[in-house]
């Protein structure tokens, strides 16, 4: 689902597939001491979950959409 949010609006991401990428999975883990997916990272903030006003509000806060 967030793939096609940030496709539809153009945004640039790069998506890990931490089942493919144990050290990115850890790295999760570390940061957000959740294993739960997906993980979203806009600029500092870190998103759990596909939570769209939380996305909005962090993709306008770092110019990445108007």
């Amino acid at each position: 689902m967030a793939k096609q949010y940030f496709d539809g609006l153009g945004v640039t991401y790069k998506d890990i597939d931490v089942e493919k990428d144990p050290a990115a999975a850890q790295h999760i883990i570390d940061k957000t001491h959740q294993a739960g997916v997906p993980v979203i990272e806009i600029g500092d903030e870190v998103i759990l979950g596909f939570d769209r006003p939380k996305i909005d509000a962090a993709l306008k806060s770092n110019h990445l959409v108007k």
